[in-house]
């Protein structure tokens, strides 16, 4: 339509103006949904780097962050250009004039809507499958920081004859590249392919040529690439045989070496003929030659990549498995020593002796007192039964807890070094009333810690503790050691965020009026010691070096996104200068500064210097150790960093955390480990040399080296690898036949012992598979010349069914003054010594034992033993060596917690169960009849002069009527009567024959007949308990 002048009036814009109006408005709705999602990440981001900062690490918070940030920008970059280049190139070779068919509907549409934006449609293609493709790479950057700072070990696998440090430091780097690059041009390849059928350069309805030279080039190219990186990954697969599972160990085996690596050979130059065959295919018509190419690499790959290994392994190698094998097996023990820190010799980590105790007649008086100093120190305090204990006795407030799982460490006390068991006494938000304020400004930490010497108690069995109260209370008369400052605001399982420096004073508990504390005269708003004036709080504030300050508004903003909670922003209670506390929790600490390394599933306080702090043991590993066996992590915690796989280890580093100020050390004590050598290269501001030569300032102080100890993680996989590695002949090997493995767990009550089952022919099993933890003790073990703080654990034969549980070595670990582990291994020739089950079957079956059980049973009490404790000793001037077992007996009443109350030990077929340690010592020398009634006739064994505090008789701990006098009461006055009848005599009678019979079975031999005896003793007894609670009811 035009006006009167006959002009056509010019199109109004509206409409694309709308449309692009549209558009800006949808792609800024979605930025700022995108902007508000990734807020608290954005926050989270922005506090790490304070907290990061604040502990002095930033050069750490930045070298992680270019790892990641680099890698990933390097590869997003690289596959931006190479799809940008392949699209552009289809483009370019895109046929001007494309071939009527089918398709061509469909290829017109496409032109038409995005033809004038061909070049932004690249861009987005490539822009979209770059980040797809690369961001993830970010995740490869410990691969990266290793691949950069790579070191060399010294030591060159057998196969290929290359430094170690490339398989640990390389491989894994190449490996993951080579499979980037195959899975991206894969990508490549099909993206291209779908742009040259859009372009109309491949037709698949079209008669004649379906796909145009230029095409079919660009195509042959990109195949002959994938070919190209197939070879190179085809090249480094032989590297990765010595990683293999295929034979009888770990490493390239008898079949890898013979029939593999010759098929993986004739792939690599299958792969090099595919990329000459694909290049020449660029000047030939047709598809003939990389079908070939293909058919053949295929062929190869299944028939003699495959199948062929698999029946030289079943008709050559399985046939002669053990001679064939033997050079290999050899190479696996080699490494796996190595790799474990099991080498025996000069150089090695471990020293072989042997152990010969006599267990009939070799325990004398003199040998008692020659090892006086050891058996003084037997730990009685078991730290998995007696934190109940330390809960009822030491936590006091509700809003304190401690562990499950108490720690043991060694203090000077008494002016001789002991065994303690220690407890943080942590703060639990859960006994702290609701509300933010109470919960993160208010109650802010823990207190001080409970610490009692393991090898004595109270009169009443109880923990003997020195240090212990609120406030901490420090028996200076008896233990070398001061706690100035016993608040804890970074421990252990500390959750959460608390917030200091605020309006508002701390508590660091409430009051009940017995404590003495200094209180205050005056209210001062900025003074915040001793008891607030009413008898109700002490109060703290806090004034040490951890935490971020709060500063401005925006800071505020980013910690209230980070935690998820407004409280922080609106709170009147916070300042500039108050401190946000988080990563509170040791091990997250640690890992947040060191994700790098691994850690031990115990931390452990020690007081140092007055204060508190806490040492974690960090590792190294690999995968990646030519040979080396996978880790057995049988009873290794789950939340340990070895419980993942891996065949390499080095307890490189202890962490030491204060748990006042939050500082972090990462003391190295093993500089000869290359990983943590690349790791220090790499973050040189993070590690502190512990022992350096030149003695510098910042190498670890005595205090702390004075209470280091063997990691108990490490030591589990090392004697779980080292039941089997200490063979070292590969015939022997490969039979098994002397490989051991650690001792079934005894059990801790007289229900989950392991359980005697004896099959038809007369064969015995332990229904049990949980293997005895190892424990820490106070001792000299034989051929040493000193006490030491030592981890130590049992062999038994190994058994398909654990049929055999004779002692056939332990194995001690020590830690010398540069914090170095040495491990010494014990063998014991033949096979009659008892093992720690077989010893606790004989302790439960004693009559003397299985009488005081039920008595210290009655009326709802339980009974649970204490660690059983393998005691080597060394004879007296070099005579016969003597082997003891010791366990104490807990008794915990209803609604009480446990205490020990008896000892019981076994030397040979000896049992006895006595009040103390140095009775139950003295009852081991004289003749069952002689020992009396709660070993009233036994001389007590004098340790050095030095006696644990007896625990009170049985017949002394019964609940007596408080009106009767102090005269000896008949049977009749008891508050509890015994029964006067025949017929708990003659039970209690028939169980102690039946008792007494099922040992001399078990010496005879004669299993099957034992296992009924014992049985039908429990029963008389069960029956004799019965009998004294229906009596007393």
């Amino acid at each position: 339509m035009s006006d009167i002048s006959g002009v056509p009036p010019r199109p109004t814009p509206t409409r694309r103006v709308s449309r692009k109006l549209r558009f800006i408005v949808a792609l800024s709705i979605a930025a700022l949904i995108v902007l508000i999602v990734s807020l608290r990440g954005i926050a989270g981001f922005y506090t790490d780097y304070l907290w990061f900062n604040s502990l002095g690490f930033t050069s750490v918070w930045r070298g992680v962050l270019f790892a990641k940030v680099g890698l990933a920008l390097v590869f997003i970059a690289f596959t931006f250009l190479l799809f940008w280049a392949n699209l552009f190139v289809a483009d370019r070779i895109a046929p001007r004039n494309r071939p009527k068919g089918p398709e061509e509907d469909f290829v017109s549409r496409y032109h038409d809507t995005i033809g004038p934006r061909a070049g932004l449609f690249r861009i987005a293609v490539a822009g979209l499958f770059s980040l797809f493709l690369g961001v993830g790479t970010a995740s490869r950057w410990q691969d990266w920081i290793l691949f950069r700072n790579r070191q060399d070990f010294g030591v060159k696998d057998p196969q290929f004859n290359l430094d170690i440090g490339f398989y640990v430091f390389q491989l894994p780097f190449i490996k993951f590249l080579i499979n980037w690059m195959f899975t991206a041009f894969i990508v490549v390849l099909i993206i291209t392919a779908a742009a040259h059928y859009l372009n109309g350069g491949i037709r698949i309805n079209t008669p004649g040529d379906r796909v145009t030279a230029p095409v079919k080039g660009h195509l042959s190219v990109l195949l002959a690439i994938l070919a190209l990186i197939k070879a190179a990954d085809y090249w480094y697969q032989r590297y990765s045989l010595n990683f293999s599972d295929r034979g009888v160990v770990d490493g390239a085996s008898y079949t890898d070496v013979n029939a593999q690596l010759p098929a993986i050979k004739l792939l690599i130059l299958i792969s090099i003929a595919a990329v000459i065959l694909l290049i020449i295919n660029i000047w030939r018509r047709g598809w003939v030659l990389p079908v070939v190419a293909v058919g053949l690499w295929a062929f190869v790959t299944i028939a003699i990549g495959s199948i062929y290994p698999a029946v030289y392994q079943r008709f050559v190698v399985e046939p002669s498995e053990s001679s064939r094998e033997a050079q290999y097996i050899e190479r696996n023990i080699e490494a796996t020593r190595t790799a474990y820190g099991l080498s025996v010799g000069e150089t090695g980590n471990i020293i072989e002796r042997t152990f010969i105790p006599n267990v009939e007649n070799a325990l004398t008086a003199e040998v008692l007192q020659q090892n006086a100093h050891t058996l003084n120190n037997l730990r009685l305090l078991d730290p998995a039964i007696v934190s109940p204990t330390f809960q009822a006795l030491e936590v006091e407030r509700e809003q304190f807890r401690f562990a499950d799982d108490l720690d043991v460490d060694r203090y000077e006390i008494d002016g001789d070094i002991r065994t303690v068991v220690i407890a943080a006494r942590e703060l639990n938000l859960d006994g702290v009333n609701s509300g933010w304020e109470n919960q993160h400004v208010a109650f802010t930490h823990g207190y001080g810690v409970a610490l009692a010497p393991a090898n004595t108690i109270t009169a009443q069995g109880e923990p003997d503790f020195v240090i212990s109260g609120l406030p901490a209370t420090v028996n200076t008369d008896r233990i070398v050691a001061d706690l100035e400052q016993p608040r804890i605001y970074v421990g252990e399982e500390l959750s959460g965020y608390a917030i200091v420096d605020t309006e508002r004073c701390e508590i660091d508990f409430a009051l009940t009026g017995a404590e003495d504390v200094q209180t205050q005269d005056t209210t001062s708003p900025n003074t915040c010691q001793g008891s607030d004036g009413s008898g109700e709080n002490l109060l703290f504030k806090y004034d040490g070096n951890d935490g971020v300050k709060a500063g401005n508004f925006f800071r505020r903003i980013a910690f209230a996104l980070r935690f998820g909670d407004l409280n922080p922003i609106f709170s009147g209670l916070i300042n500039g200068d108050s401190k946000f506390l988080f990563n509170r929790d040791v091990s997250e600490r640690a890992k947040e500064l060191a994700p790098f390394l691994e850690y031990d599933a115990d931390s452990y306080p020690v007081i140092i210097d007055g204060r508190i702090k806490f040492i974690i043991d960090a590792y190294t590993t690999t995968s990646f150790y030519p040979y080396s066996q996978t880790a057995d992590r049988n009873s290794v915690p789950g939340n340990s960093g070895l419980s993942g796989d891996f065949n390499y280890v080095r307890n490189s580093v202890k962490v030491v955390i204060d748990a006042y100020d939050g500082d972090v050390t990462f003391f190295v004590i093993d500089d000869q480990d290359p990983i943590i050598n690349a790791y220090m290269q790499a973050f040189p501001n993070l590690f502190t040399l512990a022992f350096s030569e030149d003695g510098s300032e910042t190498n670890m102080p005595e205090e702390v080296a004075d209470h280091l100890r063997y990691p108990e993680d490490l030591f589990k996989v090392q004697t779980n690898m080292w039941g089997r590695y200490h063979l070292d002949d590969p015939n022997d090997f490969y039979e098994a036949a002397g490989a051991w493995v650690v001792s079934l767990d005894p059990g801790d009550d007289l229900e989950n012992a392991p359980t005697a089952i004896v099959s038809t022919a007369g064969f015995v099993t332990f229904a049990s598979g949980q293997r005895m933890d190892p424990y820490y003790v106070q001792m000299q073990v034989p051929e040493e010349q000193k006490q030491d703080f030592v981890l130590m654990r049992p062999f038994v034969p190994r058994s398909s069914d654990d049929s055999r549980q004779q002692l056939e070595a332990f194995m001690v670990a020590q830690i010398n003054e540069q914090g170095q582990g040495n491990l010494i291994s014990y063998t014991v020739p033949g096979l009659k010594v008892d093992g720690p089950v077989i010893a606790n079957r004989s302790m439960l079956a004693d009559p003397v034992v299985a009488e005081t059980t039920t008595l210290l049973g009655q009326r709802g009490s339980g009974v649970k033993l204490g660690n059983m404790l393998l005691i080597p000793l060394e004879g007296d001037n070099g005579e016969e060596d003597v082997l003891l077992y010791l366990r104490p007996m807990y008794v915990e009443a209803s609604g009480s917690q446990p205490a020990v109350q008896q000892i019981i030990a076994a030397y040979g077929e000896r049992v006895r169960i006595c009040a103390s340690v140095e009775l139950v010592l003295g009852a081991l020398l004289v003749p069952d009849n002689q020992v009396g009634d709660d070993c009233s006739n036994v001389t007590p064994i004098s340790l050095n002069g030095s006696t644990s505090s007896p625990i009170l008789p049985i017949q002394e701990t019964e609940e007596t009527d408080p009106q009767t006098d102090s005269t000896p009461q008949t049977d009749t006055e008891t508050e509890n009567p015994v029964p006067e009848s025949t017929e708990l005599e003659t039970l209690l009678a028939q169980a102690q024959e039946a008792f007494t019979n099922a040992n001399e079975a078990l010496a005879n031999g004669d299993l099957g007949r034992f296992q009924d005896l014992i049985e039908q003793g429990q029963q008389l007894v069960q029956q004799a308990n019965d009998l004294l609670e229906a009596d007393n009811s």
